[in-house]
């Protein structure tokens, strides 16, 4: 048996002497939150990386979509995605709003527009659809059914950084897109997240709502939550930016060896062709759900690596959001599909043994 433990992703760590360059500014101003110099640097700086304005460094990717439906008063009902990371909808069930889901393209795996606009009830404040895995949704019939209906929309980003639109960034539609920045991620700050807001007076409402409702010394304007970026995570962050076009570069190596070597084995998921592709995952699906757990199986017991079934199950099964209104293509989708392991430092040795052995079991 392989040693050797391969995961869906890895952590990418950057230079140690430039983090370590700015972990000892840290000690010497003892600032170590609350709005320091490192966040208010890596606002500028993703701002300009990302071609945006009005973004907000939070805690984590959860606590931005929180924040966004707080700052945009959404309540009632909201129509979402089945298909994503469990926080997309836990988010919301935590802040009172109801998800009602709308089935997803089985091509693209992002939301249907078709079906958001079938979902829409009086009580629908918000429409929060996911751009899965980077891939852009259809924004421009998205943003179309917001204005028709007068609904807000936020969009889970959390896979989206670096994407653009039509040469734009992807991010500046609706009225915010969150970003996760977990060590996870394409590009992270160890924890921590982001929110692009449209407007300006979204962003200076939200930096109350993330700091206690506290405007001054003495002043206390209204209610409020710690959602606040630290320190150390923008240094780190501030530190991976600093490498990302690299790690950006070495991802699309992987992918594209993937892609040569597995488009006649399995399906791939189909991307906008509007946008670039920030390479943040590689997923393939399974013809069946029994030819995903063999394949699984095997990589799995006999060689220590470990795919992952992103996203599954799909979250209109899920026992405390019941009853729900079956969507059919989301649970054929979450039941077929394997995201293969993607990040900087794998090897193509062993990136080739993972695509030798699932055409051992599938052929």
């Amino acid at each position: 048996m392989n040693s050797e433990i391969i995961n869906v992703t890895k952590t990418h760590l950057p230079d140690r002497g430039k983090l370590d360059a700015r972990i000892d500014r840290l000690f010497e101003t003892a600032w170590v939150t609350n709005n320091g110099e490192f966040v208010k640097e890596l606002t500028a700086r993703l701002e300009e990386y990302l071609g945006v304005e009005n973004l907000l460094l939070v805690t984590n990717g959860t606590m931005a979509l929180q924040v966004a439906y707080k700052t945009l008063g959404i309540t009632g009902q909201a129509i979402t995605s089945p298909f994503s990371f469990v926080a997309t909808t836990s988010s919301l069930v935590w802040e009172g709003i109801e998800s009602v889901f709308a089935d997803i393209n089985p091509k693209t795996f992002c939301i249907d527009p078709v079906n958001i606009e079938k979902a829409i009830t009086p009580e629908t404040t918000a429409i929060v659809p996911v751009h899965v895995f980077g891939n852009a949704c259809e924004v421009e019939a998205i943003d179309g059914i917001a204005k028709k209906y007068n609904l807000k929309t936020i969009y889970d980003g959390a896979h989206a950084f670096g994407v653009n639109y039509k040469g734009e960034s992807l991010l500046k539609h609706g009225d915010a897109t969150i970003l996760s920045f977990h060590a996870t991620k394409l590009f992270h700050t160890c924890e921590g997240g982001a929110i692009v807001f449209k407007r300006k007076e979204d962003l200076e409402k939200a930096k109350l709502l993330i700091n206690f409702g506290i405007n001054g010394p003495d002043s206390v304007i209204s209610e409020g939550i710690n959602a606040k970026m630290n320190e150390f995570q923008a240094a780190m962050g501030l530190c991976v930016l600093d490498e990302i076009d690299s790690i950006i570069e070495h991802r699309a190596e992987v992918w594209d060896h993937y892609v040569s070597r597995l488009k006649d084995v399995v399906e791939m998921q189909e991307r906008n062709p509007n946008s670039n592709n920030n390479y943040s995952y590689f997923p393939v699906l399974f013809k069946t759900e029994d030819e995903l757990l063999k394949v699984k199986e095997e990589l799995n017991n006999n060689n220590n690596i470990f795919p992952r079934r992103y996203f599954y199950p799909s979250l209109d099964t899920l026992d405390y959001l019941q009853p729900q209104k079956a969507q059919m293509i989301s649970r054929d989708i979450a039941s077929r599909i394997l995201c293969l392991p993607i990040y900087v430092e794998l090897e193509e040795i062993n990136q080739n043994k993972i695509i030798s052995i699932m055409k051992e079991v599938i052929i």
